[in-house]
């Protein structure tokens, strides 16, 4: 699988060119065998450095490598996936603090999701 399309890699530098900002994720990487979900926010010039929220243990806003994250190799000749179907929609501080109190980035994404879902319509 291709980690990044164009128009994904486009996105993430963009927002690299304004790094500080609460950006949301533009994209959500993941072990299918285990442990692992990255969510990157931002891509550095270079091509490689990611910012995003990570989870090997437990989620922690940092830094990752993209060539490290392709070069991973799983059972069965698989590697990380990409998520095709992640969609982001809430700031990169809501999901640190949702999976920080959830204590995974997976049931962060369910109690966000459940929460908006909830919220009454503005009209």
């Amino acid at each position: 699988m291709i980690l990044l399309t164009d128009d994904l890699r486009e996105r993430l530098l963009a927002n690299g060119r304004e790094h500080g900002a609460d950006h949301v994720p533009v994209v959500k990487f993941f072990n299918p065998f285990g442990a692992g979900v990255w969510l990157a926010t931002e891509l550095d010039a270079d091509g490689d450095t990611m910012y995003g929220l990570a989870e090997i243990c437990e989620p922690e806003l940092g830094h990752f490598s993209l060539s490290e994250l392709s070069s991973l190799r799983l059972p069965f000749a698989m590697g990380i996936e990409r998520d095709i179907l992640f969609t982001g929609d809430f700031p990169l501080s809501a999901w640190a603090e949702s999976a920080r109190q959830a204590g995974s980035i997976q049931t962060a994404e369910r109690v966000l999701y459940r929460a908006a879902r909830s919220r009454p319509q503005s009209r």
